[in-house]
């Protein structure tokens, strides 16, 4: 049995997903599906059970035995970076997730849990190390707090436990997440519905577009799952992006070259796609004034390090599979 949390969300369901193709072993669900646009993510999933979070919370502090309990991975969170109510990101992220540890450590088995690159906050150095950590708001800090409590016990715990610092992941199952979702998600359906996609003009000295994430597909976040699961000799917190940054334009280059390749056109350049008005750009917000990340690169040398060698999509081809997925 491993238990999933979050698993009716974004990488959650996409575990569980996973776990149905590739593994014998049954899968216990945990969420809230108060968002029932959630449950569309578990139709083509087998779960031995479902739990509240909450029912979940109340019977892991009580230290509850789950049969056949194998594993757990720990992706249930608040992850609206723009909720102000600090004290229940920190209940639902950062306390959830240290009860979760003791649970797991008093019955012995490995926890994998999700981190967030937020936590280098404006920093332009990605490394796994405290003097690059620096959030920008509640849920980075919430996300840091607890990689900080897993750093202060490392000596003293003896399972195996990795959190994973994700960078900017799209791909499927991530429609419930609304302004939340990933860019990829935004310009398939505004393309789709006006004929073009929306940008933020440039800030922090980057022209229209060009602000530079790291992103990864989901495809390659679920690899690295299993390749800790199966690999329990490590523990620790690891970054996990591709190592290469792309701009905003490349992600919207290559959604609407996919409708236009779709619609038997041929595949246009940025420059004629800006000059024919595919692309527009609006004016950045100024609610997100200084807690924005105009540039990320994940440092990805640790993980590397522990033998992990598969090499991640680019956004092309990752965004080029999940437009197809969207589109079905």
């Amino acid at each position: 049995m491993i238990v999933i949390t979050g698993g009716a969300g974004f990488i959650g369901s996409n575990l569980v997903k996973s776990v149905n193709v590739n593994s014998s072993q049954d899968v216990l669900v945990v969420d809230n599906l108060s968002n029932t646009a959630k449950i569309k993510n578990l139709a083509d999933c087998t779960i031995a059970d479902y739990r509240d979070k909450n029912d979940f919370y109340q019977s892991i502090i009580k230290f509850d035995r789950i049969n056949g309990l194998e594993a757990v991975l720990h992706q249930g969170a608040c992850s609206d970076t723009m909720v102000t109510d600090g004290r229940y990101v920190m209940q639902n992220n950062y306390q959830y997730s240290k009860a979760l540890l003791e649970y797991c450590e008093f019955f012995k088995v490995p926890y994998l849990y999700a981190s967030s690159a937020s936590v280098y906050g404006g920093n332009q150095t990605f490394l796994e190390s405290p003097p690059y950590e620096l959030p920008l708001n509640a849920y980075a800090y919430s996300k840091l707090a607890f990689d900080q409590h897993v750093r202060s016990k490392q000596k003293q715990i003896s399972i195996p436990v990795v959190g994973l610092r994700y960078f900017n992941v799209y791909g499927p199952r991530e429609q419930h997440k609304g302004r939340m979702a990933s860019v990829a998600y935004h310009f398939f359906n505004q393309f789709k519905n006006d004929g073009k996609v929306r940008l933020f003009e440039g800030c922090d000295g980057y022209e229209n577009g060009e602000q530079l994430r790291d992103f990864i597909s989901v495809e390659d976040v679920v690899k690295v799952n299993w390749y800790f699961l199966h690999n329990p000799q490590h523990s620790g917190i690891y970054n996990l992006g591709t190592g290469n940054c792309q701009s905003f334009n490349d992600v919207a280059h290559s959604v609407i070259n996919y409708f236009l390749t779709k619609q038997g056109a041929p595949e246009l350049s940025l420059e004629l796609m800006q000059k024919q008005g595919l692309i527009e750009y609006i004016a950045f917000p100024e609610n997100l004034v200084g807690k924005y990340q105009s540039f990320t690169q994940a440092e990805m040398s640790k993980l590397i390090n522990t033998g992990y060698d598969h090499e991640f999509l680019d956004v092309q081809q990752g965004v080029s599979r999940y437009m197809a997925w969207l589109d079905k």
